[in-house]
């Protein structure tokens, strides 16, 4: 079971991480390094996700390393404020944890929007950023029309929901965003949602989600991800949103990119092919702690 740790992101907001414990009957290595020992991964969820979407891959990874999910501001059981949700404070936040936490220097996995904090982090403090996973995210400024568009898909669901059961018939059925029915994606919002006195609402103010997305329908970041000197990993799903095309350029300009495609798998690559991801992903890490210089040990 994760434990709740409690901590101050940017502006004293409060926030809600979580830490996998390894499991003590997995480690059948004779040469697994104990706790004081294990490297540190920092799991960062897209926009509107939660530390909680990790789950599975945290403890895929916990034997040998020290995982940590975080709720970033807005999202999960974390503080909900106003404001202000620039990329300015997602990074903050961020850096805070990790400094707070002792994690450093971690391994940042980024869904979407986590990926963009992970790789702008990695640019600003590369003390702090061992390796960085970037799934799912362009670099690339999105325009207006994305924010309308997402802007009216909000207004679209019928709130409140009666049943978590029709909120994945709705999201991994009927909702006219997607062509073909993604059980995963079901579940997946399921799991965004709380219930109160009308009904099932999601745990997020959607108005916020809008502020948070206003940094990359307006703004590029090719700048910052030329700047991130550790190792890179670029993932993709073949029906993502982050087409190969813009995920392989994405590669180049990254000093110390790498790429990888998970087949039969959307936006939602983690979710939907989950065994593909965990391969890649703790691939990647095993190897770029390879190539890294050896690090102090952390703490618990």
């Amino acid at each position: 079971m994760a434990k709740c740790v409690e901590v101050t992101g940017a502006g004293e907001i409060p926030l809600t991480a979580w830490e996998y414990p390894a499991d003590p009957h997995r480690h059948t290595d004779p040469e697994y390094a104990g706790p004081a020992t294990r490297s540190a991964v920092l799991m960062l969820h897209g926009l509107m996700g939660r530390a909680s979407h990790w789950a599975a891959t945290a403890r895929s990874l916990a034997p040998g390393r020290r995982v940590v999910a975080l709720d970033q501001r807005g999202h999960g059981r974390s503080a909900k404020p106003e404001g202000p949700y620039s990329r300015e404070a997602y990074v903050a936040d961020a850096e805070a944890v990790i400094e707070q936490l002792n994690l450093g220097p971690v391994a940042v996995i980024g869904h979407s929007m986590g990926a963009l904090t992970g790789w702008q982090l990695a640019a600003r403090r590369p003390d702090l950023v061992s390796a960085v996973v970037i799934c799912d995210m362009r670099a690339s400024a999105l325009g207006e029309e994305s924010q309308r568009e997402w802007e009216a898909w909000f207004k679209s669901w019928p709130l409140p929901f009666t049943t978590l059961a029709d909120v994945r018939r709705w999201f991994g059925e009927d909702d006219p965003r997607i062509e073909r029915a993604r059980p995963s994606r079901g579940e997946f919002f399921a799991e965004l949602m709380e219930e109160r006195g009308d009904g099932w609402r999601p745990v997020f103010a959607r108005r916020h989600m809008l502020r948070s997305r206003e940094a990359w329908v307006h703004d590029a970041h090719w700048d910052e991800l030329s700047q991130v000197r550790c190792p890179a990993l670029v993932v993709r799903g073949w029906d993502g949103e982050l087409g190969r095309a813009e995920a392989q350029e994405m590669v180049r300009v990254l000093p110390r990119g790498a790429y990888a495609e998970i087949p039969e798998a959307g936006y939602l690559a983690p979710w939907d092919q989950p065994e593909a991801w965990r391969a890649v992903v703790g691939d990647f890490l095993d190897e770029a702690a390879r190539k890294s210089p050896p690090s102090q040990p952390t703490a618990l």
